[in-house]
């Protein structure tokens, strides 16, 4: 079974958006949604969601009265602030770390394990999704991601389909690397401009670390003409695949308004043929077709 993850280092360069092209355009895959921090691709699938699971993960400290002899060592130890001097825990400001747990004399605190958020599979027109939704200000991110990509593949393997085109989220941080481990191989997804080429840089060497083969397309590419030949140069000289090109085009705004990916709003933008030259690239890849 292969999978896509379609990456970007940083948000904004239409990452999601091409992930919903790939979506109208292939056949016998499975969709998910990796950027569980601000999930959107459903924006676009309009997804009718058949099972819903709560998601937990962490620890949320909890003061016993009835076993606390108010000592104060866990106001002493907490290095969050915390905890009060009416001995109650502020959970917002609460990170979980245990510390008060442990070395509580009385054992009069307990670590109860919280709902961090949910996780989904929906169908949608283009067929099977797995998503998630994140609370406000939790963590475990990168362990919900890991959680939807498994989903993923069982559900793949449970519908016979070779192939799952995943929606990384952006960055380099623990949600990215929860992404590409065992993925078959990555599209960086950036634009011509400063910053896309430095966080496209830092996502190649990320890919080069996990040893996960990655291929590189530019968006909206005529904004900066210069930008757009460095960052070809660049990905040649890193030795990466260098898959293409895709205009700036208002279609791919009056699209999403819409709820639609560009191949059925439009039929007759030019736009079209770009992003299907992208796809046959990385369908004929190397990197997608390695032993």
């Amino acid at each position: 079974m292969k999978e896509l993850v379609i990456l970007s280092g940083k948000g904004g360069t239409g990452k999601t958006s091409l992930t919903a092209e790939f979506a109208a355009i292939s056949d016998n895959r499975v969709l998910c949604d990796a950027d569980v921090d601000a999930a959107d691709l459903h924006l676009l699938m309009n997804p009718d969601i058949k099972q819903r699971t709560d998601f937990k993960g962490g620890g949320l400290a909890v003061i016993n009265s009835d076993k606390c002899t108010e000592c104060g060592l866990c106001i002493d130890l907490c290095r969050f602030d915390a905890i009060k001097d009416d001995f109650e825990v502020n959970e917002v400001e609460c990170e979980g770390c245990g510390v008060c747990v442990d070395l509580c004399p009385e054992k009069a605190i307990d670590f109860p394990v919280k709902t961090c958020g949910e996780w989904y599979i929906s169908d949608t027109r283009f067929g099977p999704m797995v998503h998630a939704r994140l609370g406000i200000a939790e963590e475990n991110s990168g362990k919900l991601v890991a959680l939807v990509r498994q989903e993923s593949r069982k559900l793949a393997e449970a519908k016979n389909m070779d192939m799952i085109i995943t929606d990384g989220p952006p960055g380099v941080g623990c949600p990215v690397i929860a992404s590409i481990g065992g993925s078959t191989s990555l599209l960086i997804v950036t634009e011509p401009t400063v910053s896309g080429i430095h966080d496209m840089k830092r996502v190649i060497e990320l890919a080069g670390h996990f040893k996960v083969p990655a291929m590189v397309c530019v968006n909206k590419y005529d904004l900066n003409p210069k930008q757009t030949q460095a960052i070809e140069q660049m990905v040649r000289n890193m030795d990466v695949t260098f898959l293409g090109k895709i205009p700036f085009d208002p279609v791919f705004t009056k699209s999403m308004v819409q709820g639609k990916t560009i191949f059925e709003y439009d039929k007759e933008s030019s736009t079209r043929q770009f992003v299907k030259n992208i796809w046959d690239g990385i369908m004929a890849s190397p990197e997608m077709n390695q032993l």
